[in-house]
């Protein structure tokens, strides 16, 4: 581990294949992770700084409580540090509920390839992939960024957002580390405007009407609307309801609902369901996904030439009828398995040839003999497969979210 010192950290038995924290954490689930040269990721978690480092046989945590710091200074937009309340440190809890880590993922990836030859084939390179338990409202908020966009420009968006208006918890190597901004935080008058000015865009606009449309509701409305297998942290679990082909109810109730927020369509709802909400058969569809399921799953074709909105849901209802209940979660691997930052583990295959090797030199210079030296060797050769891919500057939206109309022009008769 180099010059990291993890003495006095805590640590949890887990293997690289049941999680892998290098995976998980850059695929597109949660924008707010940093890692440093050390290879340790760090988050501003439910008032605390969090830091993670593994090695094949345990993941090492350690939590970081606010304090209040006298250097460097606090952004002038930035809120004071909250106060970590009274009690045990819960931190490894914490950590087990947000990284999922409750599921055998050996398992499930066993039931997943049993069912699905595609799924087998590509899944060995990208063991260890968790379904994140984020919160609900970050989750909402990151997938609104992720419109016509990429993970590393809705990182920077997200760390823009925290910087300017959550509250600010310490420092971590001279590094600011803020929470996530309450709906509330982001409801007040000028956030649009201010959020244009950090190169929002038009998510600007939707994330500050969504944020007065989440503040007005009830409080917790939008936990609400949460898996009851999977819910917040310290709640109790209870059952989900009926399994359908095509999603619980619970399920098909919070999409349509996401569906009335600002700058929230098919894809993005279906992300917060499953990233946010613990709906494990919540399929977002995007580019990459729509890409996926041409290429290896014939749609494309007739009715399913372009990505409509019948499409959208034939193409969900196609991998729940594969994976089941935890669609999603296997969906995402294979998100993951297409995205150009992962394409370094794509290796076709690794073939060992015998061959024998006659190697001759010219006559040595001192000795003026002629050496022959017959060498048989193995020599493993490693063939990796280039795959073409498009650019990746689309990385989360939708070709088409709504029906294609037809007209038919006809000439008037004179």
């Amino acid at each position: 581990m180099g010059a990291l010192n993890l003495a006095e950290w805590q640590r949890l038995p887990i293997t690289l294949t049941e999680l892998c924290i290098n995976t998980t954490l850059r695929c597109g689930q949660s924008f707010r992770w940093r890692k440093a040269d050390t290879g340790v990721w760090s988050l501003a978690l439910q008032n605390r700084i969090i830091s993670l480092h593994q090695d094949p046989q345990y993941l090492y945590y350690r939590s970081i409580p606010p304090l209040t710091l006298l250097s460097p200074p606090t952004p002038p937009a930035s809120h004071p540090p909250s106060v970590l309340e009274d009690g045990p440190d819960d931190t490894l809890e914490l950590l087990k509920h947000y990284l999922n880590v409750g599921p055998d993922l050996s398992k499930l990836y066993a039931q997943w390839s049993a069912s699905d030859a595609n799924f087998a084939r590509r899944a060995p390179d990208f063991t260890g992939i968790r379904i994140l338990r984020q919160p609900a409202w970050e989750a909402l908020v990151g997938f609104i960024c992720s419109s016509n966009n990429n993970i590393s420009r809705i990182s920077q968006m997200i760390h823009k957002l925290c910087s300017n208006y959550g509250p600010l918890l310490g420092y971590l190597e001279e590094v600011a580390y803020h929470d996530f901004p309450e709906p509330s935080a982001l409801a007040g008058a000028g956030v649009e405007a201010k959020l244009r000015e950090l190169g929002f865009g038009y998510r600007a606009r939707y994330i500050a009407e969504t944020a007065r449309m989440v503040a007005e509701k009830p409080e917790g409305w939008l936990d609400s609307l949460r898996n009851p297998e999977a819910p917040v942290f310290g709640g109790k679990a209870r059952s989900a309801g009926k399994w359908s082909p095509n999603g619980r109810e619970g399920y098909r109730t919070a999409h349509e609902e996401l569906l009335t927020l600002q700058g929230v369509g098919p894809k993005v709802a279906d992300c917060v369901c499953l990233m946010g909400l613990g709906w494990g058969e919540a399929v977002p569809v995007d580019t990459h996904v729509w890409q996926i399921a041409q290429r290896d799953y014939k749609f494309g074709k007739g009715k399913h030439a372009s990505l409509t909105k019948a499409t959208y849901d034939a193409v969900g209802d196609k991998f729940r009828s594969l994976w089941g209940q935890e669609a999603g979660w296997a969906h995402s691997v294979l998100f993951t398995a297409d995205l150009r930052a992962f394409s370094e583990r794509l290796v076709a295959k690794k073939e060992e040839v015998c061959e024998e090797v006659v190697v001759k030199t010219e006559e040595d210079a001192e000795s003026r003999a002629e050496i022959v030296a017959e060498v048989v060797e193995k020599k493993m050769k490693v063939m990796k497969k280039k795959i073409k891919r498009e650019a990746e500057v689309d990385e989360a939206t939708l070709l088409l979210l709504e029906e294609s109309k037809r007209r038919s022009k006809r000439r008037r008769q004179a």
